[in-house]
């Protein structure tokens, strides 16, 4: 079994993100559409799309529960807002062809982020998923939970599952996947043709041709309501500014796990909100970027 690369400056300065133009403009420094949210967790979506835009992309569209859509948009106006229909559970009922001309016309799709219902989550994965989606698919929470009863075929996919729902991806205990989370990462980063970031204190990232990576800072302040919604948005930003989906995971862990950091050494180790690791993003990527 091959062996497990640290994600640490050296690897960052390795496989350094793209380069930006100074004359791009804000399509050319990629467009996101960011998928989920539900009546019961209405800003989780907030979040991601933030995290997109905090990595570097250019565009941002929302598509959430039509009751959540308006709120959404005055809250972020930095983005286009897609209402979509909702079922009587407030989530996301079957999109239709609502969605079409927003994944035809963008560079990386996260889907999932704060629904809760498997259902849902699924019909919104055989949508992003179908063909003429985006180059990059990152598939977070709700769309990840009836994956494991689908065969994805999508070159670019990324999935960001905590302990339960890989459990739930690979129909396995959660002890089994604890027990050896490596060999976990593997296998599914292998059944699914995906890249994989295991999340967790240690956080993997896997991609099909076995390639493991690990990142083990960041803090057990990360351990928060919507921390996971941060890191698929900031995967999402960083593959549609063109990094690939292995290295916009691997980078996005890093950035996730070190904005925490940040936060716990002005902050306190634990206390810090989700969105509180938003700000310090920028200046972080920045920084390595001039190493």
């Amino acid at each position: 079994m091959a062996d497990i690369a640290p994600v640490d400056s050296q690897w960052l300065a390795d496989h350094p993100l793209p380069p930006l133009d100074r004359a791009a403009d804000k399509n050319s420094r990629g467009r996101v559409l960011a998928i989920g949210g539900c009546t019961r967790v209405p800003g989780g979506l907030l979040l991601t799309g933030e995290a997109a835009l905090r990595a570097g992309a250019g565009k941002l569209q929302l598509a959430t529960v039509a009751d959540v859509a308006l709120a959404l948009g005055v809250a972020m106006p930095e983005a286009a807002v897609i209402p979509l229909p909702a079922g009587p559970d407030g989530e996301i009922a079957d999109p239709g062809q609502c969605l079409d001309a927003a994944l035809a016309g963008c560079d990386a799709v996260v889907a999932g982020a704060a629904m809760t219902c498997g259902k849902a989550g699924g019909r919104i994965a055989d949508a992003v998923l179908a063909e003429g989606s985006a180059p990059v698919v990152v598939l977070d929470a709700g769309a990840l939970m009836a994956l494991g009863r689908r065969s994805p075929a999508h070159a670019g996919l990324v999935l960001t599952p905590h302990l339960g729902e890989m459990a739930a991806l690979l129909a396995c205990d959660a002890a089994k996947i604890e027990a050896d989370r490596p060999a976990a990462a593997r296998r599914a980063a292998e059944r699914f043709g995906a890249v994989v970031a295991l999340k967790g204190p240690n956080t993997l990232v896997a991609a099909p041709d076995g390639t493991l990576i690990a990142y083990a800072g960041g803090g057990v302040g990360l351990a928060t309501g919507g921390s996971g919604d941060v890191l698929a948005g900031l995967v999402a930003g960083l593959a549609a500014r063109g990094a690939s989906p292995l290295h916009a995971t691997a980078w996005a862990v890093w950035l996730h796990g070190e904005a925490g950091r940040r936060c716990a050494e002005s902050l306190g180790p634990v206390g810090f909100l989700a969105r509180e690791l938003l700000a310090q993003v920028p200046a972080l990527a920045g920084a390595m970027h001039h190493r």
